[in-house]
């Protein structure tokens, strides 16, 4: 025996007035759309929210106000002390790239490396040149160091 497929609802309410929505009031006119257009889409208007991010293409309308909008915030560094370094492999000729990293000064160094970083403590400089290692800073950790050694002069 074989059953028969029950249609679904909503295409049985097809073709009738309501669709099953109620009072006609309900689907008529742009009073139920909460006006034409962006109408509504203000500061605090919530009604439209998901018509204006499928326009602007992402949630990027909202929030207009300066600091909503300050850009991209700069990576921090990620730190590294001295007694860390030993654990570290170094390359070829003893050179380390330490890139997106900050040397810190504390413990001690016995070898003379090679450390490029982005930025190193003035302790942790003194303690690599005094173990006859080099270092060199990338560009952007100093200037950044340079900034903040300023700040803190014009602060004294």
């Amino acid at each position: 025996m074989m059953g028969t497929k029950k249609r679904r609802k909503s295409s049985r309410y097809r073709g009738s007035q309501t669709a099953r929505r109620g009072a006609k009031e309900r689907t008529r006119g742009s009073g139920n759309q909460g006006g034409k257009g962006w109408a509504g889409t203000g500061k605090r208007g919530d009604q439209k929210n998901s018509l204006v991010i499928k326009i602007t293409g992402g949630n990027n309308y909202f929030g207009k106000d300066r600091t909503l909008r300050r850009g991209t915030v700069p990576k921090k560094l990620k730190v590294i002390n001295l007694s860390d370094l030993s654990s570290k492999v170094p390359g070829k000729d003893g050179f380390i790239d330490l890139e997106g990293y900050k040397i810190l000064g504390e413990g001690k160094i016995t070898e003379a490396l090679k450390v490029k970083a982005s930025a190193a403590s003035q302790s942790a400089q003194e303690k690599i040149e005094a173990a006859k290692g080099t270092l060199s800073l990338s560009e952007s950790g100093e200037k950044k160091e340079e900034v903040k050694e300023e700040k803190k002069a014009e602060k004294r």
